[in-house]
């Protein structure tokens, strides 16, 4: 079976001829990332994936991690992997290299992403979350927080983690009673219960670093009165040395549906009155900090379901090319025809082009997602700061709510191709299914990620930056019509484009007036459809860029590449938006049955 998770043809169009990444060089901060060093990091990424990360899937996978007397071992073949991996300096990518990091711009980061998190998702929340939790650290963290732990983080010789959940506060964070009391040295004893804490214990390195959301006595009730705290597992002394254990315990593991190989544990702090922390920012402001890098972290699972979706793509059509089963259709009743690959029956194409184009319109909106933030780095310009923060912050809800949906539903079309086999551990078809499926629960449901960009995203800065995004779209519009032969497909766009516009202007009216419940009610609708638009400009701006260089005589190799970007938009613009567009139409009624029905209604 071939091992191809990401497609480097699909992959260097939009880092080089849709995102022109290369750009970013003409500026002081990113001058070595030209085209040449982006071109290897993502080949150095892909061959430690193929070779070293990928292999450790299915073994992660069956062998899961073990739990005895507070102690987690993880599969045994994560730990070569994660050897290299650190080697490779690949833990903190996008930060700064005073710090032990490689400071590329966030686009490349993804575009090397899309190999490592493709090759084994489980594994790679071991890294992503020391990354996450080192920016925190970096972001607000004192002098000596930065010297005692980031650069142990961003080598990955120290891991991170995020401690929020409790078994009462899931989504709902302001109901934590994990305590703080101030000690008389300055630090604060901490005190509670955490709960699905992914990477909480393991093996894999010799101390890991808790951020913990916790509430300080006396504190205001609610998001309001929380702070966030730097938990080692182990505590670290003043000349960096590590001391004695910092009463952070397991207590479980869980036994989940995917992601076998990542430990997900429930940790008690200060079980016996020695569990000690150092406050991260402000007090009471712990909230406004995590929420500083919630777009990070949400972009991030948005990537982890386009890695599981390009996988799933990759193996799809490699067996659909394989598996000979059936006639051809126009052939079924000549008894001597030969049977074909499945690739040939048209429903096989037909689920192969819907898992294409969501591989490949998501795959841009996240790299888009990324360049906005380089972009943000190297502006000196306030307004176009704003303007970038802006679009990012209205996208987020899409690059991961929409993102990780649609991500889920290319899995279970390569089961479908596979037929039976994709539902046998045999093949690798189950575990993506069952991997992906977490991206759509974790850093925010998305149902939470709907009511994010109807309550939060929609409103800001008076709709400002969600029109500065219908205003990016219309861009691309205006070039398709100057390009022969999409002119009908820009229609299409900005038809979409403008009904979405009005939508939205609907849905922001009803969210502001008494009917305000059957609003959120559609705030799911309202992401799908976003969702779609945001889609078809993404597939509309491939196309383009694939028709000019079509009619410019592209080499031979390329031209089926640059066809199926045309056909690729054709399909989404033809098959996809009408329904969309009927999507539109039912959320302009905002009907209230969903909220006007009776409890004792629905039964049971």
């Amino acid at each position: 079976m071939a091992q191809i998770i990401a497609d480097r043809r699909d992959v260097d169009f939009v880092l080089h001829e849709q995102m022109q990444v290369e750009d970013l060089s003409k500026h002081e901060r990113f001058a070595e990332f030209n085209k040449k060093t982006v071109d290897m990091i993502v080949s150095e990424a892909r061959n430690l994936a193929i070779k070293e990360i990928l292999p450790t899937q299915e073994l992660g996978d069956q062998e899961g991690c073990k739990f005895e007397n507070g102690k987690v071992t993880v599969p045994e073949s994560f730990h070569r992997a994660y050897k290299l991996f650190k080697e490779g300096e690949w833990v903190a990518m996008t930060e700064d290299t005073e710090w032990g990091g490689q400071g590329m711009p966030t686009t490349v980061a993804l575009a090397a992403n899309d190999y490592f998190v493709g090759a084994n998702l489980a594994f790679m929340i071991y890294p992503g979350l020391t990354n996450g939790a080192g920016r925190l650290v970096e972001t607000f963290g004192t002098d000596k927080q930065k010297e005692t732990f980031l650069k142990k983080m961003c080598t990955g010789e120290w891991t991170g983690t995020m401690l929020l959940t409790e078994p009462e506060a899931g989504s709902d964070v302001g109901a934590l009673t994990t305590s703080a009391v101030k000690n008389d040295d300055g630090t604060y004893s901490i005190t509670g219960n955490k709960i699905f804490i992914s990477g909480g214990e393991h093996d894999l390195a010799e101390n890991i670093i808790h951020p913990v959301l916790a509430r300080i006595e006396d504190a205001p009730a609610g998001t309001k009165g929380i702070s966030l705290f730097l938990v080692p597992k182990i505590w670290v002394n003043d000349d960096g040395s590590l001391g004695e254990s910092n009463d952070v315990v397991c207590t479980g593991i869980e036994e989940k549906m995917g992601i076998h190989g990542n430990s997900t544990c429930s940790l008690t702090l200060g079980g016996k009155g020695k569990c000690r922390g150092t406050l991260l920012g402000e007090e009471n402001k712990g909230m406004r900090a995590m929420f500083q890098l919630m777009n990070e972290a949400r972009l991030i699972v948005g990537h982890q379901g386009l890695s599981c979706a390009s996988s799933a793509y990759m193996y799809a059509v490699n067996y659909a090319r394989e598996r000979i089963q059936g006639k051809d259709l126009l052939k079924i009743r000549d008894k001597s025809a030969p049977s074909v690959p499945i690739i040939r029956h048209p429903d096989v194409r037909r689920q192969l082009i819907t898992m294409k184009v969501y591989v490949e319109g998501i795959r841009s909106l996240l790299y888009y997602v990324g360049l906005c933030e380089d972009k943000i780095k190297i502006t000196e310009d306030p307004e176009e700061k704003a303007k970038y923060q802006g679009i990012i912050d209205v996208l987020i809800p899409i690059a991961k709510g929409y993102a990780t949906d649609r991500a889920f539903e290319v899995c279970s079309h390569g089961i479908q191709v596979y037929g039976g086999y994709g539902y046998i551990k045999e093949y690798p078809m189950e575990q993506l299914l069952r991997d992906c499926r977490i991206t759509m629960i974790y850093e925010g449901t998305n149902g939470i990620q709907a009511m994010d960009l109807l309550g939060r995203k929609l409103g800001i800065n008076r709709g400002k930056p969600f029109m500065d995004l219908l205003g990016e779209m219309q861009k691309i519009i205006a070039a398709a019509k100057g390009v022969s032969g999409l002119e009908n497909f820009a229609t299409k766009v900005e038809e979409a484009v403008n009904k979405l516009g009005e939508v939205a202007l609907h849905m922001g009216t009803t969210a502001m007036s008494l009917r305000v419940i059957n609003a959120f009610a559609f705030a799911y609708p309202f992401m799908e459809v976003t969702g779609d638009v945001v889609m078809s400009w993404m597939l509309l701006w491939r196309a383009t860029i694939a028709a000019r260089k079509l009619e410019k005589g592209a080499r031979k190799k390329d031209a089926a590449f640059y066809e199926g970007q045309i056909k690729s938009a054709e399909f989404f613009f033809y098959s996809v938006l009408p329904i969309t567009l009927g999507k539109m139409r039912a959320i302009l009624t905002t009907n209230g049955a969903a909220v006007e029905i009776s409890d004792d209604s629905f039964g049971g």
